[in-house]
């Protein structure tokens, strides 16, 4: 794998700012391993599972 060039740094840096929000989740020490744990075991990486968990709350929600 050849190194990642300063240039492809600024494009990446650029598109995630133009097309992301970040947000810090702050939890409880040892939450997190265990979230990545679940995460891992259905396949998906701990953002993903993260955002899942969200979209599925806020679906959850409006229907009550």
């Amino acid at each position: 794998m050849s190194p990642v060039t300063e240039t492809h740094r600024k494009y990446t840096a650029a598109y995630l700012k133009a097309n992301y929000d970040d947000y810090k989740v702050r939890m409880p020490k040892g939450k997190r391993d265990q979230v990545k744990e679940h995460a891992k075991s259905t396949g998906e990486s701990m953002n993903a599972f993260i955002n899942r968990a969200i979209d599925e709350a806020m679906e959850r929600d409006k229907q009550t």
